[in-house]
């Protein structure tokens, strides 16, 4: 299959790859459930709170790392409806932010009309995996779509070296694996959105 995106010269270390649509969905499923279970209002999800937690379930510590965040979504989109900030051509693309995680570096992805999504983001997670410089990844798909999650798994299989590179995927719920880490989603989102484990302890 021909390649549908032109990557950068040369990648971090680390990459954290997102469907932006589908997280952005989780967030809004989570802030409805939990809205109603803990009976206050709960704020959109702070975006880099929720990199920070991806990239510690990632395996990322303290020090000067840099880190590319690549945010696939759908192009009639202006912006994410349940994170903040949100808008993607003024608040995210390009923009870059430091902590003591190191430097993040976010890059809107866009699927063009001549693409599907899945097809795309397949695409760019299999040139991520396969770039020699890359020895962390972190893959958030839409992994409610099986064809798409089952793809993803074949391609880590067959592509990407695993004894070299550290792979996690996240999942709402546990998957079956592969030669890459799992990690549970809700958990990093749940921290963004500022829902503390003992609000939710019955």
């Amino acid at each position: 299959m021909k390649k549908q995106y032109a990557a950068p010269i040369k990648w971090s270390e680390n990459v954290i790859i997102a469907d932006a649509d589908y997280i952005d969905k989780v967030a809004f499923n989570l802030i409805v459930n939990f809205e109603r279970m803990i009976m206050r209002r709960i704020p959109p999800a702070d975006m880099a709170r929720w990199i920070d937690c991806v990239a510690l379930d990632g395996g990322l510590r303290e020090g000067a790392n840099d880190t590319q965040v690549v945010l696939v979504y759908t192009k009639k989109k202006t912006a994410m409806e349940n994170f903040q900030p949100s808008n993607f051509d003024k608040e995210l693309n390009g923009k870059a932010f430091k902590d003591n995680l190191g430097e993040f570096t976010i890059l809107g992805l866009p699927v063009e009309d001549i693409v599907k999504a899945d097809d795309l983001f397949l695409d760019i997670t299999e040139i991520i995996c396969n770039a020699e410089e890359v020895k962390r990844i972190m893959i958030i798909p839409n992994a409610e779509d099986d064809n798409l999650y089952n793809n993803i798994r074949r391609m880590l299989q067959r592509d990407s070296n695993s004894d070299n590179k550290r792979i996690t995927v996240f999942t709402m719920e546990p998957r079956q694996g592969g030669n890459f880490r799992q990690e549970i989603l809700g958990y990093s989102l749940m921290n963004a959105l500022g829902i503390r484990s003992d609000e939710i302890i019955v």
